[in-house]
């Protein structure tokens, strides 16, 4: 009899053993087995790019420095706060300069390029127009700047700032001189904003009084001509 209720002990004993251990295996299935090193890199790569703050660079003349005004008041500022608004990971510089010619861009675009750029806005031309200046030396120095950019920075994307003239220098020039956004924005693949200053440009309550330079609420609205651009390019992004 106490050998057969030794047995019946060893058995059970087996089975709870068996059981336990069988809760272990378990337990450790659940709680130990790491995800995959594919499934992880992915994840990492992910909130990398999610966590990245992207860079847009406006690079231009006074139109984009915001001559006659505070610098937050000028159309890239203005572009920061819709950002900001939106939560979209993107820090805007504005890298505009009063008087700057395409000539002038194109010598100091190299220095710029130093930091990475996501978006670059080209606003150059207007003191070219205004000056007389040839109008394939203002495309050729314009397409120099473009593929500086993209030869830097391949995945980069270029939004170029159309701009206009008036006639004072004979409507044949005034036509070539706009003719020189279109062609680029076929022949280098660029955005195109069709005119800058859309709604802004000859309508004096909107400019300063040189007629030139738009005031804070013509800046508003040049604002919103660069937004309805560039907001699909920064949207996309965050939907890659």
């Amino acid at each position: 009899m106490i050998s057969i209720k030794r047995s019946i002990s060893l058995i059970l004993l087996a089975v709870f053993t068996g059981l336990a251990g069988c809760g272990q295996v378990e337990q450790a299935e659940r709680i130990g087995t790491p995800p995959s090193e594919k499934n992880t890199a992915k994840q990492d790569a992910a909130a990398q790019k999610k966590e990245r703050t992207r860079t847009i660079l406006f690079f231009g003349n006074s139109l984009t420095a915001g001559y006659g005004l505070e610098p937050d008041q000028a159309f890239p500022a203005l572009i920061q706060q819709r950002i900001d608004s939106l939560g979209l990971p993107y820090k805007v510089i504005n890298a505009g300069v009063s008087g700057e010619t395409t000539a002038g861009g194109n010598s100091r675009i190299d220095w710029l390029l130093k930091q990475p750029v996501d978006i670059f806005v080209l606003e150059l031309g207007a003191n070219d127009g205004l000056r007389g200046i040839n109008v394939t030396e203002s495309y050729q120095n314009l397409q120099s700047i473009i593929r500086k950019v993209r030869a830097k920075y391949p995945e980069v994307k270029i939004v170029l700032a159309g701009m206009q003239i008036p006639p004072n220098m004979g409507r044949k020039y005034a036509q070539e001189f706009r003719n020189i956004y279109t062609r680029l924005e076929k022949e280098e693949n660029v955005t195109l904003i069709p005119f800058l200053l859309d709604k802004v440009a000859g309508i004096p309550k909107l400019n300063q009084a040189d007629g030139i330079h738009p005031t804070i609420e013509g800046q508003k609205i040049v604002a919103t001509n660069v937004w309805e651009i560039i907001a699909p390019l920064v949207t996309s992004d965050e939907k890659a």
